[in-house]
């Protein structure tokens, strides 16, 4: 015990005061194994989770490690109850083995009680087969299944079932221009020690090459899922900078090209795309005998992308995300289904190395107008969101924040496509939206990464996997309500190094005293957990 930041409490929340000398380094190791849950201006309040346990535990933390952390940073007694509640938790991890032999898969653990507790319960008993010695076979079909319900049950196995090795490709990195760094070899060297699982880096830190290390260290042919086609080509032409694969050796599988190739490059959206009730394009998945795939963002899983992956647990599966927070609480099926988080790097900790660029948070309040405000006092919960997010007030605070940067490379970000319409014909700006063709997208992104043009305004098209390294404002006009995920990854876009060193300034406006200054709040927990605050700005003083 020590005169330390922390409060742990008996209901497994943990209070942390921001303004404590220490107060960095307790949310460091905090941030292993507890989940932020709010974050006002002096005392932040962390929930230590099963899940998040877990991931500790597959990352290498053992209970030890994490109560050690406990007692010192804490200014009184841990409560007996929440150290045994972390031992217990600690050690249901890996009590139940998934492994394989001659004959296929099991199911075994030392303890019959466990054994006997899980199979008794119908969904799994339905994915088991006949008893062997210390456990039960386990249906060729069921391997991700199982590990599903499970977790649901509160007994996360240990997959030691092994993976196949694929169709073998002799895949190299050429560092001879570059060098992988120190924080991108660990993350491949973690993901290769379990096979599958979860690497996270904040944005900008260069997740592509952790992909590009381990398909060299696996070398066989390799499945990359990606957000968009935008997300494919930029993977492509990495891969071909930085591998010794070439054009010819890379394909990509999308709406507008339907190709195969030892690297094959598609997007969740052909994935799950339907025809006549029929998910067409699975059999891409069995289409080649994959040794690796890649999930990128992997935080955006659809939910038939999550059906699929179940039915891929033989192949080797990493995950790359800034974020791994979902909003729809899916976290335990990335657990399951891709792997436990194998890696993860606080963003303060990469920006410390130089490797990302320093950023300053600000959020503008601007009041409603008379008449904006009337409109939003008599519409119902689901329109006042949009009323707020889409107020022309804030057309006038976007100006004076361009005038406060003027030559600064600018982002102006929005969620609704009629209020980016808006704001760009207002300010006759060039827009990026869902409905700009690839090809053009491409244009307006290659002119604004060479300094032909200064200022964008996006959709959330923007929100991912594109690289405009020389961004150093970012206004967000609107988002998607209180999404942790968005906000991270908006910000994400300022966080490449500047060639001058200079810091990045990310703007949210804000209209007071609505809905939308109450899902900003839970917007901004995540990078509150990583160590950015926000400086609260009124709309008059800009």
């Amino acid at each position: 015990m020590s005169n330390g930041p922390l409060i742990v409490q008996s209901d497994r929340t943990v209070l942390l005061e921001t303004g404590h000398e220490h107060a960095s380094a307790a949310r460091h190791e905090l941030g292993i194994f507890a989940e932020l849950e709010r974050a006002p201006e002096h005392v932040h309040t962390y929930r230590i989770t099963k899940l998040g346990l877990w991931n500790a535990r597959a990352a290498g933390h053992d209970a030890n490690f994490i109560l050690a952390s406990l007692k010192k940073w804490s200014k009184f007694e841990i409560p007996k109850l929440v150290e045994s509640e972390i031992q217990n938790t600690i050690d249901r991890f890996g009590k139940l083995q998934i492994g394989r032999d001659e004959q296929g898969l099991t199911l075994t653990s030392d303890s019959k009680a466990v054994i006997a507790e899980v199979s008794s319960n119908l969904k799994i008993g339905e994915l088991l087969e006949g008893p062997i010695e210390n456990g039960y076979r386990v249906r060729d079909w069921a391997r991700g299944a199982l590990k599903q319900q499970l977790l649901k049950l509160g007994w996360p196995a240990s997959d030691n079932a092994g993976y196949t090795a694929g169709a073998p490709y002799d895949i190299s990195l050429l560092e001879d221009t570059w060098k992988l760094r120190d924080y991108q070899r660990e993350a491949a060297d973690k993901f290769g020690l379990g096979g599958s699982g979860v690497v996270v880096l904040p944005c900008g830190a260069g997740k592509t090459m952790v992909g590009a290390a381990t398909m060299a260290d696996v070398k066989a042919n390799t499945l990359i899922l990606v957000t968009n086609t935008v997300a494919a080509r930029q993977w492509r032409d990495e891969l071909i900078e930085k591998t010794s694969l070439t054009e010819d050796e890379i394909a990509e599988y999308s709406g507008s090209s339907k190709q195969l190739a030892p690297v094959t490059i598609a997007t969740y959206q052909i994935l799950t795309t339907k025809r006549k009730g029929e998910f067409t394009h699975l059999a891409l998945l069995d289409a080649r005998d994959w040794g690796l795939i890649i999930y990128d963002e992997v935080h955006l899983l659809p939910a038939p992308i999550f059906k699929m992956t179940a039915d891929l647990q033989a192949r080797r599966r990493l995950g790359l995300t800034a974020t791994l927070v979902r909003e729809d609480g899916r976290e335990s099926d990335v657990f399951s289904l891709i792997g436990p988080k194998r890696f993860d790097a606080p963003w303060k900790d990469i920006e410390a190395q130089g490797y990302i660029a320093p950023a300053n948070c600000y959020e503008v309040r601007v009041s409603l107008p008379d008449e904006a405000r009337m409109d939003y006092a008599i519409a119902d919960q689901e329109s006042r969101f949009r009323i707020a997010a889409t107020a022309n007030a804030k057309l006038g605070i976007i100006r004076r924040i361009l005038s406060k940067h003027s030559g600064e490379p600018t982002l102006i970000i929005g969620q609704y496509l009629d209020q980016i319409s808006e704001v760009s014909d207002a300010l006759d700006l060039p827009k990026i939206t869902g409905e700009t063709p690839v090809d053009t997208r491409e244009e307006l992104f290659k002119a604004f990464r060479n300094g032909e043009l200064n200022t964008l305004v996006v959709s959330k098209v923007a929100n991912f996997s594109v690289d405009l390294p020389e961004a150093s404002v970012a206004i967000q006009i609107s988002g998607a309500f209180g999404s942790r995920q968005e906000e991270a990854q908006r910000l994400g876009r300022l966080l490449r190094p500047k060639q001058d060193g200079r810091s990045a300034a990310f703007y949210t406006i804000v209209a007071a005293d609505t809905v939308e200054q109450d899902f900003a709040q839970n917007r901004q927990r995540f990078l509150a957990e990583q160590g950015y605050s926000y400086e609260i700005i009124d709309a008059e003083t800009i």
